[in-house]
């Protein structure tokens, strides 16, 4: 890329990064506490800007259980 273009398009390239970021965050520490390996190192080496984790949040992690309530 030529600076030029990296100047014009900087705003965008950030803010697709700070959102990779985050998603490939959450995603990651999901697949680790639900011992999906595949799906953890998978997510580390591909970059999908984000699609792939939302994929991953949404479709394959565990939903969360509720604790028993305590009277």
């Amino acid at each position: 890329m030529t600076p030029e273009i990296i100047n014009q398009w900087y705003w965008l390239i950030l803010l697709l990064v700070i959102w990779s970021l985050i998603w490939k965050g959450i995603a990651l520490w999901k697949s680790a506490r639900n011992g999906h390996k595949a799906w953890f190192v998978v997510m580390l080496i591909v970059n999908t800007v984000g699609i792939l984790e939302i994929i991953y949040i949404l479709a394959f992690s565990k939903p969360k259980k509720e604790l028993p309530k305590t009277v």
